[in-house]
């Protein structure tokens, strides 16, 4: 199990590949595509439309919606984050989540960790971002899915090789604007506000799907 937060989707692997970021935390480092920034090639994805928790909760399976206990629904098309209790809508969030070609995974899940001030370092000066405004993973980082068969291809800015392992999370940003857009490499970003409210409801093994 990573010990480490990310930004978007994590190589555990060595990978030469530039511009990428660098988030280490426990001692530990990986890489991973730059986050927040929009990609100078390809037009910026637009917004989802705002909905009504009605219609964000339609989109539930009845099976799910039939679980008891804590519950994370993650909708990619329409960018809703669900949190759903004995099949109650307890809490919605806006999110961004993977673009084309990086879609976030869908599927069943579940929380792997979770860490309060993530610690993103820059690959080639070292320099090292703390807690702060200014951290492109917010304050809250939540794990979620691990794949080691690696990923690649086009992000609109350059061809990604990523060996290796990656991870996928839910984590803040400083870059509001990502927010209910398909812009990220995988994760599923929130705003910083929301993904402290979510921080506090979930635990190590809390279920996630994440909708197709």
């Amino acid at each position: 199990m990573p010990r480490f937060p990310v930004s978007l989707v994590l190589p555990l692997a060595p990978v030469r590949l530039a511009p990428l970021l660098l988030a280490a935390a426990a001692g530990l480092g990986a890489l991973a595509p730059a986050a927040g920034h929009a990609r100078q090639s390809d037009p910026i994805p637009p917004a989802a439309p705002p909905i009504s928790d009605g219609v964000a909760l339609a989109a539930v399976p009845e099976e799910l919606r039939l679980q008891t206990g804590l519950h994370l629904v993650l909708d990619r098309s329409r960018r809703q984050l669900m949190v759903l209790e004995d099949g109650e809508l307890r809490r919605r969030f806006p999110a961004a989540v993977g673009m084309v070609g990086w879609e976030t995974p869908a599927g069943r899940f579940q929380v792997m960790e979770k860490q309060v001030d993530p610690i993103w370092e820059h690959p080639e000066s070292g320099k090292r971002v703390g807690s702060g405004p200014a951290n492109p993973l917010g304050s809250r980082w939540i794990g979620f899915h691990r794949d080691c068969t690696g990923r690649k291809g086009w992000d609109g800015e350059r061809y990604l090789d990523v060996q290796g392992c990656v991870v996928a999370g839910f984590h803040g940003t400083p870059h509001r604007w990502t927010v209910g857009r398909a812009i990220s490499h995988g994760c599923v970003r929130l705003y910083d506000e929301h993904v402290r409210d979510l921080f506090d409801l979930v635990q190590v093994g809390t279920p996630v799907t994440v909708l197709p």
